[in-house]
């Protein structure tokens, strides 16, 4: 039998939750260990679905992985041999296609599936052979595989035709393993593009420039091992910045990084949330009903598309007319069907989503069809009439550690049945 989240209408939320590692970090990093020299011990590791399917590919692929406890593994990669991720494992998540930078980087070759994920639009990996081919490997695909292998390996430049966070960190994956500099421009500057960085420069790959678009890589065959602590999952902090705001709530988001926030802090200041900031907690009062705004997803610096749909639960019971314009994935809108089950007024036209606010929303038996829409639905239980049923358990497990633990802690009317 299928597990369902039952939810009723909650009181506002108050109290304070503590944010996991970020999710989009551990599983770069978790390949990138396959260029260190060393057994490496990564801190602060989301316990999560995706994060334990890299663990498996990385296991099966050879090397010694441990759990040392709930948020800490230790990685020995000496005894990898086999270059070919298993095809049912790589399929169960999109960040599997970075074992193809990693294994390019040590062993100047692969062989990996096409990678899964959520479906939310077209994300083809056009940008990543294009990285891949500038530092001399060439590529077929064939029977569903990517099959890379290097001519003659080179440093150079590399220019990516839009902003990719996954090709950025690819191709500094590869580009680790590659004696010389290699420069790319047009590269993404998200958090996690830093907090890989920063894990390469530990095992003595020198990256400079993270968090600007131009990134400089002097890869080494001579690499060591590193202790690195992840950073904190701003989407997971956003997400409960949102949940505080719609319920009315007083919550105050520990454990991370507010730079990493301002996008989202500004727009919930703007529809009439109080904010308060310190060096690395966040605390979030709600109004008793916000003001519309207008969103437009952007790569970072610029609101992140993970949080548009949590948003949007919210943005249901504002006051007003909202506009969200999705510039990033073409199909991230299915969840509004399931907001339109529960009284939700939204009208999805292209890229768009005009939203005009309701006096309330009232429960509904709802199924997401990704990550991020399952906590979008979850926030709308929380402020609908009634009780909501939320189906899809499995989304909400790739991206959030303990959700709905988090959201008891904080008050909520949630269980797992």
């Amino acid at each position: 039998m299928e597990n369902i989240i039952r939810i009723n209408r909650s009181l506002p939320l108050k109290g304070t939750v503590s944010i996991s590692g970020a999710k989009n970090a551990a599983v770069a990093i978790i390949p990138a260990t396959i260029l260190a020299q060393g057994p490496c011990v990564l801190e602060n590791v989301p316990p999560l679905t995706d994060v334990r399917t890299q663990c498996e590919i990385l296991s099966a692929l050879g090397a010694e992985v441990q759990w040392l406890d709930s948020s800490t593994i230790s990685v020995d990669t000496a005894q990898i041999k086999n270059l070919t991720p298993p095809e049912g494992l790589a399929e169960k998540l999109r960040a599997s296609y970075y074992f193809m930078g990693a294994l390019l980087g040590r062993f100047g070759s692969a062989r990996t599936g096409l990678p899964g994920g959520c479906k939310i639009g077209p994300r083809p990996i056009d940008q990543h052979l294009k990285g891949f081919h500038a530092l001399g490997y060439s590529w077929t695909i064939s029977d569903g595989k990517v099959h890379l292998q290097g001519g003659e390996k080179k440093s150079g430049d590399i220019y990516f035709d839009l902003v990719t966070v996954g090709a950025t960190v690819n191709v500094m994956l590869a580009a680790a393993g590659v004696e010389g500099n290699t420069t790319i421009e047009n590269a993404a500057r998200e958090p996690e593009i830093i907090d890989v960085a920063n894990f390469l420069n530990k095992i003595g790959v020198v990256v400079r420039g993270a968090g600007t678009g131009t990134l400089r890589i002097t890869g080494t065959r001579e690499r060591g091992c590193s202790e690195h602590s992840i950073i904190p999952d701003r989407v997971e902090a956003g997400t409960f910045m949102i949940a505080a705001t719609a319920t009315g709530g007083d919550v105050i988001v520990k454990d991370v990084i507010p730079r990493h926030l301002e996008a989202v802090t500004a727009k919930l200041r703007e529809s009439g949330v109080m904010i308060e900031e310190g060096d690395d907690w966040i605390r979030v009062r709600g109004p008793a009903r916000g003001q519309a705004i207008d969103i437009k997803t952007l790569p970072y610096p610029g609101f992140p598309t993970d949080l548009q749909q949590p948003l949007a639960s919210y943005l249901a019971v504002c006051t007003g007319t909202s506009i969200i314009t999705e510039n990033i994935f073409e199909t991230r809108f299915r969840y509004v069907d399931e907001l339109k089950r529960m009284g939700a007024n939204i009208k999805v036209e292209g890229r768009a989503a005009v939203i005009e606010g309701v006096d309330e929303i009232l429960g509904a038996t709802v199924h997401p069809f990704d990550l991020r829409a399952s906590s979008a639905l979850i926030i709308a239980g929380l402020i609908a009439r009634g009780e909501t049923r939320v189906s899809g358990v499995e989304h909400l497990r790739r991206g959030y550690h303990d959700f709905i633990g988090k959201l008891q802690g904080l008050g909520a009317d949630i269980e797992l049945i």
